[in-house]
């Protein structure tokens, strides 16, 4: 069995230099997961876990990509197939992994009605379902999360193309890693954990009527997924009592789910801004603009600059505010990135999607 690690950093897009993956001595794959909490697996956790059931992978590092396109800046290059993997979900609230090849040209609409689900039967995920069920960060969807019992009602569809490729990647829970994997040794997990490959062919599109009925339908979950609540609700359930409004078990309920957008504004006074919030963020950055152009634009600087005082100004707002606009943009991007992964890591009362 031949496991190799490769780091490829940013600069160079090579790969460095090759080594044997060992898991550290104190992961035990098999370990449950805790029924509390619901905690997934650890990227390491699933190495490991694949060293244990003896199947062949290769690794490379890399810096977190969010699409296929910048993950094939780094292993594209190195053969194989790239894999493209949608979290959708239905009306009923029925979860589903679509993985394919990154070429392979999904109609959701005609496979909403192979699964039989109607036009429109299927929407992506919301970004709570991805942090609560596959329990990976945005742009990290991956078959392999189906480890995770969290996701044990999640129906995966995979790509017959995959079986045409000497070997496909995959990220290991964790964009800043693809590993590469056979078919064979992708069967060989999934039946690990109790699943059956389903190989489908992606791009059909056969005729569904009365005596054709649809061919997916079988792939279909058996049941929806409940999800905890997300924090704001939680917080906003303790409202009433801080305002110290004297009301019933019903109102209270009332008052939690309409008090939203006071907690948002709570919530964000402890942050540098609402960075999560893009209208907010807009506003914030062209008040900044709106504010040092018109602090500049005064009878001295017409006179001083005359016909040129455009591109004075013009200087000046990049000048003062660039590295405001750089650090602001900066946080939005890691928060927006990170906060739907770490909001669900932990458990709260249940409701539905």
């Amino acid at each position: 069995m031949i496991q190799t690690r490769q780091t490829i950093d940013d600069k160079s897009c090579q790969p460095g230099s090759e080594s044997s993956f060992s898991p550290p001595s104190s992961i035990n794959p098999f370990t449950p997961l805790c029924k509390t909490n619901h905690m997934g697996l650890s990227k390491e956790q699933l190495l490991a876990r694949l060293k244990e059931l003896e199947i062949d992978f290769s690794q490379y590092d890399h810096p977190v990509v969010l699409t296929v396109e910048a993950q094939a800046k780094y292993v594209g290059h190195l053969g194989g197939g790239l894999s493209k993997n949608l979290f959708l979900k239905d009306k009923k609230s029925r979860f589903y992994i679509v993985s394919t090849l990154a070429d392979t040209k999904v109609d959701l609409k005609v496979l909403s009605v192979r699964l039989g689900l109607g036009k429109g039967g299927l929407r992506m995920a919301p970004e709570e379902a991805l942090g609560e069920i596959l329990q990976v960060p945005l742009g990290s969807v991956t078959p392999l999360s189906l480890v995770n019992e969290s996701a044990r009602n999640v129906s995966l569809l995979l790509d017959h193309r995959f079986k045409s490729q000497k070997f496909c990647f995959f990220h290991p829970l964790s964009n800043d890693m693809s590993i590469s994997l056979t078919t064979n040794g992708l069967d060989k997990f999934l039946k690990s954990i109790e699943r059956d490959p389903s190989y489908v062919d992606l791009e059909a599109n056969p005729s569904v009527g009365k005596d054709q009925p649809p061919d997916l339908a079988s792939l279909v979950p058996s049941s929806s997924v409940v999800l905890p609540d997300p924090p704001e609700t939680a917080a906003s359930s303790k409202v009433p009592t801080e305002n110290k409004v004297s009301v019933s078990n019903k109102s209270t309920k009332s008052a939690a789910s309409t008090s939203k957008p006071s907690v948002s504004a709570t919530k964000s006074q402890d942050k540098p801004a609402n960075i999560t919030d893009v209208g907010k963020l807009v506003d914030d950055l062209l008040e900044s603009t709106s504010s040092l152009l018109l602090k500049e634009i005064t009878e001295k600087n017409f006179k001083e600059h005359g016909e040129g005082l455009g591109e004075e100004l013009s200087k000046k707002i990049k000048s003062q505010l660039a590295a405001e606009l750089h650090n602001t943009v900066m946080i939005f991007k890691n928060t927006a990135y990170t906060e739907g992964f770490h909001a669900g890591m932990h458990c709260h009362p249940k409701h539905s999607y």
